[in-house]
This record gives structure tokens, sequence and C-alpha cells, in this order.
């Protein structure tokens, strides 16, 4: 294991007399083995199992300083009873997890894996997971299968050690449903069943004993039966990648200056942008291809993370008007060039080394287009410096600053200036009004009613731009509070373009705004499949998690998010009321109190310091709120108010966000800060004046 050191509690008395033998010889029950990304999920594991007194080891916490970190961890196998993997995507990629699983095998220690996600194992990994039994978390929720986990680990720690007999090799086990099982001999029971992504198979298929209470194939309900009595012979499955599917990596710049970065980059995005157009090929967005910048992952590790067969990488050398471009496609499994290509050409040629670079990978990958060659999305220009000026102003926009947000906005003035019909231009600075209007550069007012008038301006130029709905979608919803309008937009702007991530981004946020969950969950994460690692559709599913009140994968999510983007605006606030919702007020204050952004900090600190008993504090950060940010943040200032029990001044400052048009009120639905409000009168005709769900 790697990662960050947990905060899981220790030192818990045992709860019950069966939890108190297990604690009373001070031995180590339990090592627990996770990736670094799924601390959240492990720091869970932990507090439960020691709160029932079954001693956990962990890196780093357990780690001796001064001791070698690989030492102490092999120590710990070695010394353990039982192995716990949090089995995930990223434990199934991790190179620490794979050894520390061959170690448990080599000692005969039984592991229990707790599956998170439906992610596929690869088979080294699987190889050594001769001795496990599963639990499958990844649809009922952490929380709901943690009490299995308890139960599970108990009778591993209890059961003495057996060798364990070579596996047949055509057998295999399945991951275990936490769900009741029919009865023999019904229809259900002699089907087996899928998980969504991919079935995980084992080689192993005697085990010593169970620790599942619900086992995957035929067995009676409230009965436990040995795997080498419930599991026939079954074919393995694999994880599915089509063969129509791409990654567009970063174009290099090797240029002489190292200053034409930007126009690498724009490359990359414009032939994403053709092959999106592609029916039946995948090809993940520019911010998820685009994640692996300046890092040393390698080309098999990356399209495995983004889920494709083939990879285009590419280069750029410009010397005043003249460029060189580069481009070569990569089978990702086996490095096999595909095809290669240079092109010099007069920079003034760039759209159409961008059209011949997009066609060859299409024409290379046998895919056939019914309507003939690829073409552009409608609203763009031929205007080279004007298209210079909007990928600079794209590269800006990525970087998520104050200023480089203010950057943007001026190399898209100045693109139009130059093309006054440039409709993506138009788009761009639409987005970056509301960008800033949404982190309180601008007046909600100004700021909002700015955004609308760029979007429609854009439609009048462009009537395709399937962005400037998705725009409009977002005013009606975040400003206007016409959820009908922001609907009918959405279905405007995916009905142009089915794979617009921002589109489908917008259509989630409605639907968890309006208590929808599990719709949108379901659009989130069907644009997270288009662009796994964006930032804002990442927060967006965190945010709807939290609404929904399944505060554990909120926490996850957040936790992911920090792995992707560590200084993303907003995390911490929202992390540190998933945490409050957890009842950790401890560790939400230190998360709130981490928060840079002296607004976003005073949203939740006067509720985070209030929980953790501090009064004095909390009414000082609650008079800073509304001294400084009343205007801009009454939601918060009421939702502080709520949490104190005050009514009366909650439904008052609720009352002033309505009149200021504060935009922190579309999260009302689902929020548990407010539950203080849930049955007062006034407050369920607010939600009715809002046309909210009450």
């Amino acid at each position: 294991m790697s990662g960050e050191a947990p905060k899981s509690g220790g030192g818990h008395s045992p709860t019950d007399p069966a939890a108190a033998v297990l604690a009373s010889n001070g031995s180590i029950h339990v090592f627990i083995s996770y990736a670094s990304q799924d601390v959240a999920v492990a720091d869970r594991i932990v507090e439960t199992l020691e709160r029932h007194g079954l001693k956990c080891w962990i890196a780093p916490r357990d780690v001796v300083p001064g001791e070698s970190y690989a030492g102490a961890i092999v120590h710990a196998i070695d010394a353990t009873k039982v192995i716990v993997l949090v089995l995930s995507e990223n434990a199934a990629s991790s190179q620490h997890v794979l050894r520390e699983v061959e170690r448990a095998s080599s000692k005969r220690h039984p592991v229990v894996a707790f599956r998170i996600d439906a992610a596929p194992m690869p088979a080294d990994l699987e190889y050594f997971l001769n001795t496990s039994q599963w639990l499958d978390a990844s649809t009922l929720g952490v929380d709901t299968a943690l009490p299995k986990l308890v139960d599970a680990v108990r009778r591993a720690v209890a059961s003495p050690p057996i060798a364990i007999p070579a596996p047949p090799r055509a057998t295999a086990t399945r991951v275990a449903d936490l769900s009741p099982a029919p009865p023999l001999g019904t229809k259900a029971s002699q089907q087996l069943r899928r998980p969504v992504v991919a079935i995980i198979t084992v080689i192993a298929v005697i085990v010593a004993y169970l620790v599942v209470d619900k086992f995957w194939l035929a067995k009676h309900v409230g009965s436990e039966r040995p795997i080498a009595e419930a599991a026939p012979p079954a074919a393995t499955d694999s994880p599915v990648i089509s063969d129509k599917s791409i990654a567009v990596l970063p174009f290099v710049d090797m240029s002489e200056k190292k200053d034409q970065e930007y126009f690498a980059d724009g490359m990359a995005e414009e032939i994403i942008n053709l092959l999106t157009k592609v029916p039946d090929l995948h090809v993940p967005a520019r911010t998820s291809s685009f994640y692996f910048k300046g890092k040393s992952t390698k080309v098999p590790d990356i399209a495995r993370e983004l889920g494709v067969a083939d990879v285009l990488e590419g280069s750029i050398r410009r010397s005043g008007n003249q460029i060189r471009v580069t481009a070569q496609l990569v089978r990702a499994d086996n490095g096999y060039h595909l095809w290669s290509e240079t092109y010099d050409r007069d920079l003034q040629d760039v759209f159409k080394v961008q059209d011949d670079i997009a066609n060859a990978v299409v024409q290379n990958l046998q895919i056939t287009l019914m309507g003939g060659p690829l073409t552009r999305q409608k609203g763009g220009t031929q205007n080279l410096d004007a298209y210079q000026l909007y990928l600079r102003a794209v590269s800006a926009r990525l970087q998520n600053t104050r200023a480089s947000l203010e950057a943007e906005r001026g190399y898209l003035d100045q693109a139009i200036k130059l093309d006054p019909t440039f409709g993506l231009a138009w788009v761009g600075l639409s987005f970056n009004a509301m960008v800033l209007t949404d982190d309180g550069a601008l007046p909600i007012k100004e700021g909002y009613e700015h955004t609308r008038q760029l979007a429609q301006h854009a439609l009048e130029l462009s009537p395709e731009l399937a962005k400037a709905h998705a725009v409009l979608q977002y005013v009606h919803a975040e400003y206007d509070w016409d959820w009908a309008a922001s609907e009918a937009e959405g279905r405007q702007a995916l009905s142009l373009d089915p794979t617009d991530t921002s589109a489908l981004m917008f259509t989630g946020m409605l639907s968890y705004r309006l208590g929808r969950w599990e719709d949108a969950e379901r659009q989130l994460r069907s644009a997270l499949v288009r662009d796994p690692l964006d930032t804002y559709t990442n927060w967006h599913l965190a945010t709807a998690l939290y609404a929904a009140g399944r505060f554990a994968d909120a926490e996850a999510a957040y936790r992911k998010l920090f792995a992707i983007a560590p200084n993303f605006l907003w995390t911490r606030t929202y992390l540190g009321k998933t945490l409050l919702a957890e009842d950790k007020p401890e560790e939400a204050l230190a998360m709130v109190q981490q928060e840079n952004d002296e607004e976003n900090r005073l949203t939740i600190l006067p509720i985070a310091l209030q929980a953790a008993g501090r009064k004095t504090e909390a009414d000082e950060a609650l008079k800073a709120l509304i001294t400084k940010f009343a205007d801009s943040d009454s939601y918060y200032v009421a939702m502080t108010y709520a949490y104190r029990g005050d009514r009366d001044l909650a439904l008052q400052w609720l009352d002033q966000a309505y009149k200021l048009k504060d935009t922190g009120l579309v999260e009302m639905v689902g929020e548990p800060l407010l539950k203080n409000l849930a049955n007062d009168p006034r407050y369920k005709a607010f939600l009715r004046k809002m046309n909210l769900p009450e």
C-alpha cells in the first residue's frame, strides 16, 4: 500500500463479548491492503473493524518512524491473520497491492476482498487470490456492506490456518452478492448474474472456510456453504475494450523556443473534436486525455485508465510560418504502430492537416463513415490569428484560476474582433462569464444576464452549437429557477450533440437539484464515460451523492477528486460538509480550515466550528461571513442559523437570498444542514415558491 495516512481511530473498546475475546490477545488481526486513491474507504474499514475489537495494521499509520517502509509492510503481513483487500480499479493497477497480495498468498493467509467498484482485474493479481473470499460493496454501498465485512473477518481470524490444495485450472469463483439469493430450484437461482462492467474470475475453487453470508450461486436463503460445494466450473470473463476506441494524447511542442504548447494542445483537441463525430467511436474528451500530460505514465496504463484500445500521439515543430506535424497511431496493448505520417506544411494549412490526421485515423481503424469525410463542428473560423487566440484562451481556461480566467476573456475578446462571426469564441465568452459569476468575481445578476446574452448571440451566429444551448440550460436552472426551460435547453443540446459532456453534466446537475438522485447519477456517470477525469463532473457527482444521503460514497468521490486535482475550488468545503454529515466534526473542521479562498472557507466554517464545540469562534466566523459576504452568500448564513436551530433567522436569510438571486438556493433539496427546517410550514412554502420538491 502507498498513500496518505488514514484518519481512522484506534483503541476503541469492543462492543460485544465476541469482540472482547478477539481483542484480548493484543495481536494484529487484519492487514489492510489498498491503493492510495482509495484511502477514504480504507480509513472507514479500519475505523469499523477496530471499533469491533479487530486490531488493524495499515500504512503509513503503523510504520514506526525510521523503520524501512517496505520492511514494515512485509513484517506486518507475516504477522497478521487475515488480509482485507480494498478491491477497485485503482488496486487492480497498483504494483504495491499486487506485491502485498502475493506475499499474503505465499504465507497462506486468507484474503477478504472488499470490492468497491466494477473494475476488471488483471491476471497477475487474480493469480494470487487463491484463498480469497469476496464481498461486493459496489452496488449496495460501503456503509451497507461493512457489517458483513466485520463478520467475515471475525470468522477468518478465529479459524485455524489450513493448507490450501492447488486449484483445478478450469474452475472459477465469482464475487459474492450481499443480497439474499433465491432458494435452490427457482429459475433465478439457476442463472449467473453479471456485474455491470465485468465479472472478476479467480483461479481458486477449494478454500478452507466461507466468510461471506450470501454466495453467488446455488445456496439456500440463510444457509452457508463452502465454495467447493457451491461453485461449478465457469468460463473466464475478460473486460472488453472496443477496438473502435482511441485516446488522443496532447501533442508535444518540438519548437526551438518551446513556446508553442498552446498550439500543440489545440491541434490535439481539434482532432478529438473531429473524431467525436464518428458514430460508435469512443473518444475520451480533452480533460481526460490531457490529464497525463507531463507525467511518466506508460501508454498501456493510460489506455487502461481511459478504456481505449488505441492511442494517437504526435508532435509539432513550428518555425515562422512553417509547421511540421508528426502523428502516429499505436495499438496500446502491444505497441504496434498502425499508422504514422509527417506533414510539412505552411501554417495556413493547419486546418487541412487536422482533417487529414483525423480521417487517416478513421481509415486505419477501419471505420466506415456513412456521411463521407469528417467535417468540422459549426461555429469555427478560417482566420488563423483568431484561431490561435482561441487556442490560447482554451489553454488559459483549463488552468482555472482567477488570473487565467481573466486572461481567457482577453484572448477571446481579441479573437472576435478579428472574426465577429466566430461562434465558438462567443460560446467561450459565455462559459467564461458563467464561471466568473459562479466564483464571485462578477455580481450574480450582471454576470448571468451577460452569460445569457453571449450564448444567445452565439446561437444567432451558429444555431447548431450544442454548448450554447448547454449554457442556457445552466442559466435557466441556476439563475432563473425555471426548471422546465432548463430541461428543454438540455434536450436541445443533446439532440444536436449527444456526446457533449457539458450538456450531460448540466442535465445531471438539474436532476439532483430536483431530487432525482438515480437520474442524476446515471447522467453524470454517462458524462464521465466520455470524460472520466473531468474535475467539474467528478465534483457534481460527489455533490449529488451527498445530497442523496450517500455520505460515504460522497466522501470517496470527493477524495478521488483530490487525487485528480488537489487544488480544485470548493472540494474542501464540500468534503467538510460531508464529514459533518458522517458525524466527524473534528475532521470536518480541519478540512474546511484548509480552504485557501476566504469566501469559500467562511461559508461552512461557522457550522464546522459549532459542530466542534467552539461556539465563540463560530460566532466570530458567522459575523465575518455576514460582514464580508452577506450579498453573495445569504444562503449560507441561512444554513448556519438553521444548523443552530434558529428557524426564524434562518427563514429571514432565505428570503434575503431569494431577493438577491443567491444561486446557493438551488442546492436546498437534500441538504442535511437544513434538516432543522424540514417540518416548518414556512420552509415548505419557500420550497414551493422555488418550485422545488418538498
